[in-house]
């Protein structure tokens, strides 16, 4: 299994090296395509489609295509027009489908646009930010890079559990090594890059909370659907969202960071 995760990760790191050192249209449509699968996976873990494609999963994916387009071709100020048109979409479906569709599938439905497509854009808006081919790194320094600092201070260290009864696993110690970790991360990104090394620290250290935040959500979902992991995609780690889940909160949060404090 060891071996097994840690090929998946080379190949994550080394896709995430070229769509993130590219930019552009390629990691736009790198981010849109993780989206929608990323949402097929929730969809489903939510029940908002058992078998096939359901028509109420299709508005979903389609105000997620709709975030998307709107991100590159309308102003900033219009973005939220974009989400509100998703919603009005999934309505509209609910509305003159009734009642093949309950509320909380529709809630769900709309959870999966802004939870997975809204969120994971920010991953692209980084990139396209003036420096933003430094800046859009820590947003995996501080999700992946605390995951491992913290996998390795918990084995190391833990004793004290921090949400023993969503994620028995996890340890106060861990917490404290991946924030750590992250800062220290941050630090020597600075470094080699030659970057403010006190900012980038600060944004890994408040990313890394973050991050843990999403870890647990993510694993809070799946406890209450009663599942194990989200998908089969990547061998060794599940699928989209259980790889991404720290990703997708922290990617807002370096984000509008980096706009304040770069």
């Amino acid at each position: 299994m060891f071996v097994t995760r840690l090929i998946s990760g080379v190949v994550l790191v080394a896709i995430a090296l070229v769509t993130i050192g590219l930019g552009n249209w390629v990691l736009f449509a790198t981010l849109l395509l993780v989206s929608l699968i990323g949402a097929r996976e929730l969809y489903q873990a939510m029940k908002v489609s058992k078998k096939g494609f359901s028509l109420l999963e299709l508005g979903g994916y389609a105000g997620i295509i709709l975030y998307y387009l709107g991100m590159v071709f309308l102003e900033e100020k219009f973005h939220l027009a974009a989400i509100l048109a998703g919603l009005v979409i999934l309505m509209f479906i609910y509305v003159f489908r009734y009642p093949e569709y309950h509320a909380h599938q529709v809630m769900a439905a709309f959870f999966g646009i802004v939870y997975v497509g809204v969120m994971l854009s920010c991953v692209y808006q980084a990139r396209m930010l003036p420096g933003g081919h430094f800046h859009v790194w820590l947003i995996f320094l501080c999700s992946w890079g605390c995951d491992t600092c913290a996998y390795c201070a918990g084995m190391l260290f833990g004793k004290h559990k921090m949400a023993p009864v969503l994620s028995p696993k996890k340890s106060v110690e861990g917490a404290v090594g991946g924030v750590a970790g992250a800062v220290l991360l941050g630090v020597i990104f600075a470094a080699v890059t030659k970057g403010p090394a006190a900012e980038y620290a600060g944004i890994c250290g408040a990313g890394a909370l973050i991050s843990m935040v999403g870890d647990l959500a993510a694993s809070a979902v799946k406890r209450n659907m009663e599942i194990k992991d989200y998908g089969k995609l990547i061998p060794g780690h599940g699928g989209i969202l259980d790889r991404f889940d720290s990703v997708i909160f922290t990617a807002p949060v370096i984000y509008y960071l980096a706009l304040v404090l770069t």
